[in-house]
């Protein structure tokens, strides 16, 4: 490894931050699985889910619409951790209400934080797959398995024009201040930190027999 790529690495880019506060969320989430009922802090979360907000930036206009309201609902939640502390106070202020899949309710506010988290880690599971994989190829699938099937027609058909705007692969990694080497380890931690964390979100509508197909 060159001196260059080396300082690169050692360097914090915004990946890098990103897996870092979700192997925080994780490491709450696995020291807690042992109680019946795990709390994670509503703050701790947003905070990690802000991060997030770079990489959604830095793939430019074809994820505008998704980084537009995943920033507006990470700013939702955030706001309203002033009067909740954990994810589990917001679910149940709903469930009361009757408010879970209510436009603008914190609950379907989560739901689209954890769509915007999800389609992060698939792709990056779609980019680390294969050298040769471009940017856009890991992007449409990333799209098509988490987003899509919950999209119009209309939007689908944004979104597929937009593909084509997407940085290249080269691009994009000097947008995040990586090398190959590095984006591969910072992508890998976050898949494998994101994981636990949107299984535990699903396990807060699940435990409420509240589906997930929406």
């Amino acid at each position: 490894m060159g001196e260059e790529e080396g300082s690169l690495e050692d360097a914090g880019t915004p990946l890098s931050s990103v897996a870092n506060a979700f192997e925080d969320l994780a490491a709450t989430i696995a020291s807690n699985s042992s109680k019946a009922d795990c709390d994670l802090s509503l703050s701790q979360f947003t905070h990690a889910c802000s991060l997030v907000s770079v990489l959604f930036g830095s793939l430019g206009f074809a994820f505008k619409f998704a980084e537009m309201e995943y920033v507006a609902k990470v700013r939702d939640l955030s706001e309203a951790s002033k009067t909740y502390s954990t994810l589990n106070d917001i679910l149940d202020y709903d469930v009361n209400r009757n408010t879970v899949r209510q436009p603008g309710s914190l609950s379907r506010n989560l739901r689209r934080v954890r769509q915007g988290l999800d389609l992060i880690r698939a792709l990056c599971e779609q980019f680390l797959s294969s050298d040769r994989c471009s940017l856009k190829a890991a992007a449409t699938t990333a799209y098509e398995q988490v987003c899509a099937p919950y999209h119009t027609w209309t939007i689908r058909k944004a979104v597929g024009a937009g593909m084509y705007a997407l940085p290249t692969r080269e691009q994009l990694l000097l947008r995040l201040n990586e090398t190959d080497h590095s984006v591969q380890k910072e992508m890998a931690r976050y898949i494998a930190a994101c994981n636990p964390v949107i299984e535990y979100i699903d396990k807060l509508y699940i435990s409420r027999d509240i589906s997930l197909d929406w």
